[in-house]
């Protein structure tokens, strides 16, 4: 028996003996796997750098703390289903352009027109808006009614607006006075109290802005100008690639009729649709 008994327990041993490794190399495997997903790098957020003046209504505008507009949704919504996460900063329209040719935003979502000039330094998306030039007066203002009256005028533009430069290229002779604002809220009042006789700026932005301030103001014709509105980008292979991506998007969000909701939101129009002079 006991011959018996010590054969009996020594199998045993060596049984165990047999186990133990194995079992011990199994969870060794578990948890190295577990301090191998903890050790894993995490996946690094995608961020982008966008910028807009937070004082151009109803394009990109502050009420509170709130940034919003059209702008403002439309940029979002795209980068949402791009997975990115929206950093803005802002600043004055000229600031804005000279910081997306440093390399400091990733793009600027504030009714940027497509021009020449600007595509020069600049790859653009595909158009996701129109915005048509346009000249704005008093109310009791009847002298002037079309470009063509504003020789011999002061009128009133914000500092880097393309709308200026149109209306520049409507005075080859120089005849029209500009005097440049920071600001948008400053043009209209001045425009109000006749300390300039006119304002340029976009259509949609000035039956907006006057729909808001009440101020006596009115639209003189019609626009004289129409641009596409795009996302400007850096040229470079990271943007590039960024750039396409927003392509893909604006196509989706125009053929599902997102952004014509936005636009009608702020506008009670359409300014996705080009119209013709």
């Amino acid at each position: 028996m006991k011959n018996g008994a010590k054969g009996w327990i020594a199998l045993s041993m060596a049984a165990l003996l047999f186990v133990l490794p194995a079992c011990g190399t199994k969870a060794g495997n578990t948890n190295t796997g577990a301090a191998g997903n903890a050790a894993a790098p995490k996946t690094e957020e995608k961020v982008l750098r966008i910028g807009a003046t937070g004082q151009s209504y109803p394009f990109a505008y502050k009420e509170g703390d709130k940034l919003q507009g059209f702008d403002v949704e439309a940029v979002e919504t795209i980068a949402s289903k791009l997975g990115y996460k929206v950093e803005w900063q802002l600043t004055e329209f000229s600031g804005l352009m000279a910081q997306l040719e440093t390399g400091k935003l990733d793009t600027v979502s504030n009714q940027v027109a497509v021009t020449e000039e600007r595509k020069q330094k600049f790859d653009f998306s595909k158009t996701y808006a129109y915005a048509g030039s346009q000249i704005v007066v008093k109310k009791d203002n009847n002298s002037i009614n079309s470009v063509k009256d504003l020789k011999g005028k002061t009128v009133a533009g914000v500092l880097g607006s393309n709308h200026i430069k149109n209306l520049e290229k409507q005075d080859p002779n120089k005849e029209i006075k500009i005097k440049t604002y920071e600001t948008q809220e400053g043009t209209l009042n001045d425009v109000a109290l006749g300390r300039v006789d006119a304002y340029v700026n976009s259509r949609t932005v000035l039956l907006a802005q006057i729909k808001k301030t009440g101020l006596p103001l009115k639209l003189a014709g019609e626009p004289f100008v129409y641009e596409e509105v795009a996302f400007p980008f850096a040229k470079d292979e990271k943007h590039q690639k960024i750039r396409e991506e927003f392509n893909k998007e604006i196509d989706a969000l125009l053929k599902d009729g997102t952004l014509k909701k936005l636009s009608e939101k702020y506008f009670n129009d359409d300014i996705t649709v080009k119209k013709t002079n």
